[in-house]
C-alpha cells in the first residue's frame, strides 16, 4: 500500500507561528484568552478543558491544569483526578454530539514526545472515524472530517451542558 499526503493547512499557522505570548492554557484558566477557540468549554476549580485550535479531528479538545507545570508527575492528586474527570466527561460530549468510531487520550510530554506547548502539560482527547487520518501517522486512502471550530464548540458546549443536568 502506497502512502499518499494528508494536507492539513490549517496547522501552518500554528508550525510556524510566533511561540511567544501568554500560555494559552493559563489565558483560558483566568478568563484572559484572546483567541475564541480558548475559551473554556469545560472546567474544574484545578483544570480546564478548550478547543485545540489546529486539531488533528473535530472535536479534538485538551485538558490542562490550571497551575502552570510541564511535568506529569508535578500534578498533585486533586490535579489528576480532575483531569481525568474533564476528559471523562469530553469523551462522554464528544460521543454524543459527534458519534465517533473511537478515541485517542493521551499526554505528549515533553518537544521530543510532540508536546507543541511542552511547559504547560495537557490531555488530548482526539475523537476518531473510521476511515479517518491518524493521530501520528498518515495512512493511504484515509478522509479528513472537516468541521469548523465553532460547530465542534457549539455541539460539545450543548453535549456537555447535558450533562450537568443528568
Amino acid at each position: 500500500m502506497t502512502e499518499r499526503p494528508l494536507w492539513a493547512p490549517w496547522r501552518i499557522e500554528y508550525i510556524t507561528g510566533p511561540k511567544d505570548g501568554e500560555c494559552i492554557f493559563c489565558a483560558a484558566a483566568a478568563e484572559r484568552h484572546e483567541d475564541p477557540a480558548h475559551e473554556p468549554i469545560d472546567r474544574t476549580e484545578r483544570c480546564v478543558t478548550i478547543l485545540n485550535a489546529f486539531p488533528y479531528a473535530p472535536g479534538h479538545v485538551m485538558v490542562a491544569p490550571v497551575r502552570h507545570i510541564g511535568a506529569l508527575e508535578d500534578l498533585d492528586p486533586a490535579e489528576m483526578l480532575e483531569t481525568m474527570q474533564l476528559a471523562r466527561r469530553a469523551v462522554l460530549a464528544i460521543r454524543d454530539a459527534m458519534t465517533p468510531d473511537g478515541f485517542n487520550v493521551g499526554f505528549n510530554l515533553g518537544k521530543v514526545a510532540g508536546a507543541g506547548i511542552a511547559d504547560h502539560m495537557h490531555l488530548h482527547v482526539v475523537p476518531r472515524w473510521s476511515g479517518d487520518a491518524n493521530f501520528m501517522p498518515v495512512l493511504a486512502d484515509t478522509n479528513v472530517i472537516p468541521q469548523a471550530l465553532e460547530a465542534s464548540r457549539e455541539v460539545l458546549v450543548q453535549a456537555l451542558a447535558g450533562l450537568d443536568r443528568g
